[in-house]
Formats: C-alpha cells, structure tokens, sequence
C-alpha cells in the first residue's frame, strides 16, 4: 500500500511530505495504457497533487492541479482530497519521446510550455484558483514555483517516476519541503547543503526507501519530528448518479438530439474508464428534468 508521512523539525523551520505512490502511478498506467513518458508525467502531477492534498482543511475538500501546455501531452489533471485520495488523467496518453540529452524520459518535451492552475474547493462559496506559468515542464520545477509566486511559501519539491522495462512501474514518489516563516538563514544553507549532495529519486527507488527514511536522508542534520502516517491511493469517485447530472446539464435540446440519433447515451469516465450506458427511456426522463 502506498503511504504518505508528514514531518516538522523540531526546531519548527521546515515541514516535510513524503510519499511512496507506486501502486497509484501504476493503476493510472493501467487506467489510461499510459506510454513511459506519460507514465512520467501524469504520476508526478498526481504525486504532488496526492501531497498538496493533504494540505487542505475540510472533509469534502478537493485540490485540482491542471496543466495546459503546448507539448504534445497537451493537458493533464489531477484530483485529490484530505485523506489521500487522487485521481488523474492525461489528454493524449500515447506520446512517445526519444530520451533528452540525459538519457531520461523527456517529460518537460512532452509537457511544454503553458500554464499550471491550481483549484482548491474548500467548501467556500467560490473556489482559490491559482495560476502560474509553467517554468521546465518537470513538474516539481513548476509546483515549487506556484508555492513561491501565489502562496509565497518557498518549497522544495522533488518528484519521479521509474518506469521498468515492461513499461509498468518500478518506483514512483517525491517529497516536499516547505520553509516556514520564522526559518534563518544558517538553517536555509544546512538545507541547501544537504538537498545539494544527495542521491536522485531513482536512486532512492532503487534502494526501496520507506518515505520515513527519505525525510531521514533528505533532512540531514535536522532533527525531525513524524507528525503523521496515512496510506495514500488512486480512487475514482464517478458514480451513474454523477454521470445522470451530467446528461440533465446538457438541457432538453441536446438530450433531444441524443435521442433522435441514437435513442441512447454511453459516457466513459476520464479517470477510471468505466463505461455507462443510459438507454431511450432514461434519456427521455433525464430530457424531463432538464431545463
């Protein structure tokens, strides 16, 4: 099972997630038959997305990260809660990249350059939305630049995806590090050192280290303080009740046009390609409803 664990230092200068998201980058693989670079990208978005959203308050809380880029990846979602839940999708799926220059899946390629907008729906009567222009592509270059630019909490964030030669994948996870107000500036170079040597993600994949033990690895030299452990996983919400309000949403001239030409209706769901089907009478009810 996937995890995620939230640290502070006892000194209160840095908070830290970390999390292992193997099992959900795996399923959103197989969800969508995700190529490697997709693979890639799609499960950081959803990494980091999975970690911000246990930032939130509130039981119904969600945090939607999007990227609209002009690579041919083209646009990418990720959906998560409170309680580690997320959920995520890529427009185009299939891209296929040579390597860059270092031999890696050429994510910033595929993503592009564009925007990131960040969603929070708190329950409030309108929902934040953030948005920051996409600096690299990567990712975890990005995020960070969102924490700094529109909520001014300066980050470090680190994200990866190991993809296997099977195309499943081998290791996937990251960490974020937030730097709290009261922090100095000897506390920051202690920091800055130890980011500075330390080993790749992959490298932590590959010696399978538990996310207690990245915070370990990537705070060294800081006491850290475990505030919390929580399993994570990929968990789509769609229902036929959610798909029924979408077909009412159309309004009564479309569902009419769905009737005439097919006298049915199949909707598949972005996240988890589930398929439902809604037949002639349903449709005419769903029509009634309708405004």
């Amino acid at each position: 099972m996937d995890r995620l664990v939230k640290a502070i230092t006892k000194d209160g200068f840095f908070r830290i997630y970390a999390a292992d998201t193997r099992g959900i980058v795996n399923t959103a693989q197989k969800y969508h038959q995700l190529s490697p670079v997709c693979s890639a990208a799609l499960g950081r978005l959803m990494t980091a997305g999975v970690m911000m959203g246990t930032m939130l308050k509130g039981d119904s809380a969600t945090l939607t990260l999007q990227m609209r880029g002009n690579g041919p990846i083209r646009y990418m979602a990720s959906v998560s809660d409170a309680f580690g839940h997320v959920k995520g999708y890529c427009a185009n799926p299939a891209v296929d990249l040579p390597l860059n220059s270092k031999g890696k899946l050429d994510v910033g390629k595929a993503v592009g350059r564009g925007t990131l907008g960040v969603v929070k729906d708190i329950g409030m009567r309108e929902p934040y939305i953030g948005q920051v222009p996409i600096q690299t592509g990567e990712i975890g270059d990005d995020i960070a630049y969102y924490f700094m630019q529109s909520e001014q909490t300066p980050s470090v964030v680190a994200l990866g995806v190991l993809v296997d030669t099977d195309i499943s994948v081998k290791g996937a996870g990251g960490f974020i590090i937030q730097v709290m107000p009261d922090c100095d500036d000897e506390s920051l170079t202690r920091l800055e050192n130890s980011i500075g040597g330390m080993m790749t993600l992959t490298e932590m994949f590959e010696r399978g280290m538990t996310p207690e033990e990245v915070i370990r690895y990537v705070m060294l030299g800081f006491e850290t303080e475990i505030l919390e452990s929580m399993e994570i996983s990929y968990r789509c919400d769609c229902s036929k009740e959610r798909m029924e309000r979408a077909i009412i949403s159309l309004g009564r001239e479309q569902i009419d046009e769905i009737i005439n030409d097919t006298g049915s209706a199949e909707i598949t769901c972005r996240f988890c390609d589930r398929k439902y089907t809604f037949g002639r009478e349903e449709l005419k009810r769903f029509r009634d409803l309708a405004k």
